[in-house]
């Protein structure tokens, strides 16, 4: 009787001390514009951990992102989804999803506020270890996230998931101090070769800490679920290169928040 009373205190206090992710939507200003990211942690933890900043893709910060934040939360971060449109500004077709990131990839300046916006609120955080910040994007994001390593921001790392590589201001890259991973599909349309040998020439001479992984048989958007499985279109989502990225971002984070 003593052992089973002993066996149900035991699971009783498991199943309390069982983690619970923690989401709440949180407004931030950049200057005159009115954001809202989006905070994720697990209460389980205790003290300070390190923080992760996620950048959203085209059609602003969603669904989508909220679940990787809560996916990178279960591994032990404080995950803040930042906002670069602004709060509401979430663009519902291609057309103005293309308008909205266009606006702000034709001015990388405001860009990069826009994201060190984000970066502040995180690095704040009373659960953030201000000496162990990463950030990562997913398309419009991952050209983010290398923007925020361009501007010299003081990042551990950051981590691009498909994003476009280019940069209209190359030089910029000697300002990095963060390590830089860039997770790109081999036959993405919208990132040519061309664009790809740039950016590693980019790295080179900037003397970056960087890598650059590219997934076979992958296009644009492989990390993302909704993106269908047709790469005849150019974006389209990929089990493998899906898995084998965020276990890429994994050892990668293992490596700088070692």
């Amino acid at each position: 009787m003593r052992h089973n009373l002993f066996l149900f205190l035991v699971i009783m206090a498991a199943l309390s001390a069982r983690s619970e992710i923690i989401t709440r939507a949180v407004e931030y200003r950049q200057g005159d514009a009115v954001l809202e990211g989006f905070s994720a942690y697990d209460d389980a933890l205790q003290g300070k951990r390190p923080g992760v900043l996620v950048v959203h893709q085209w059609k602003g910060l969603g669904d989508y992102e909220k679940k990787r934040a809560e996916m990178l939360a279960r591994l032990g971060y404080n995950v803040f989804a930042a906002d670069v449109y602004g709060k509401g500004v979430r663009p519902q077709t291609p057309s103005d999803a293309g308008a909205q990131a266009g606006k702000y990839k034709n001015d990388r300046a405001l860009l990069r506020e826009r994201v060190r916006a984000g970066l502040e609120v995180l690095a704040r955080d009373p659960l953030t270890d201000p000496k162990r910040i990463a950030a990562i994007g997913y398309c419009f994001g991952g050209t983010a996230a290398l923007e925020l390593a361009r501007s010299g921001a003081d990042v551990a790392g950051v981590v691009s998931f498909h994003g476009g590589l280019s940069s209209p201001t190359p030089s910029d890259a000697r300002n990095i101090k963060a390590k830089v991973l860039a997770l790109h599909g081999a036959d993405d349309p919208n990132v040519p070769a061309k664009e790809v040998a740039a950016f590693e020439e980019e790295m080179r001479q900037a003397g970056a800490d960087w890598q650059l992984v590219a997934f076979g048989g992958a296009v644009h958007s492989f990390t993302d679920w909704n993106a269908g499985h047709d790469n005849a279109k150019g974006a389209a989502y990929n089990e493998k290169a899906d898995r084998r990225s965020w276990e890429a971002m994994k050892q990668f984070f293992a490596e700088l928040f070692k």
